[in-house]
């Protein structure tokens, strides 16, 4: 829907099985740089279109409440808008929790030279620094540091 009212901002006329007076109206809208109506069309014609906010690390993350989990990252979830890193935590009397570590972009982990497969490792324990959940969701957190068995680590937030 809203590729038609690009074209029609654009060309100043309603595509192919238009109405003349449409055509001719918004023909007029356009000559006169009324370009502010036609986003708002475009806008109001695309319901379809997710309506999401991003958050902010600080909305969602409390920066107060630290973690320091060891245990073997089981996968990587390498999409948008965040990358998502899995932790398997084992206690002290050998269950293991399940982490979820929200992390950057993939974007930003692109241009840093990151990729998934280096964030994989080589199956070797991961000490992971992260800040937990703002609203108290259990096994949720921001990684800020994943440093590996061999000692080489990723700073992927600061402090």
């Amino acid at each position: 829907m809203s590729s038609i009212w690009a074209k029609i901002c654009r060309y100043g006329r309603i595509a192919k099985g238009g109405s003349k007076m449409a055509s001719t109206w918004i023909g007029n809208l356009a000559n006169r740089g009324s370009w502010i109506a036609c986003a708002a069309l475009t806008a109001l014609s695309s319901p379809s279109l997710p309506v999401s906010a991003h958050h902010s690390v600080a909305g969602q993350f409390d920066n107060a409440k630290r973690a320091h989990l060891t245990g073997k990252i089981t996968a990587v979830e390498w999409i948008n808008p965040h990358t998502y890193i899995h932790l398997d935590v084992k206690d002290e009397k050998g269950a293991i929790t399940s982490w979820r570590l929200e992390s950057l972009p993939t974007a930003m982990m692109r241009k840093a030279g990151i990729t998934k497969e280096m964030i994989m490792g080589d199956g070797s324990p991961v000490t992971a620094d992260a800040i937990l959940s703002r609203d108290g969701t259990q096994n949720v957190a921001w990684v800020m540091k994943l440093t590996y068995a061999d000692g080489h680590y990723y700073q992927l937030a600061g402090e």
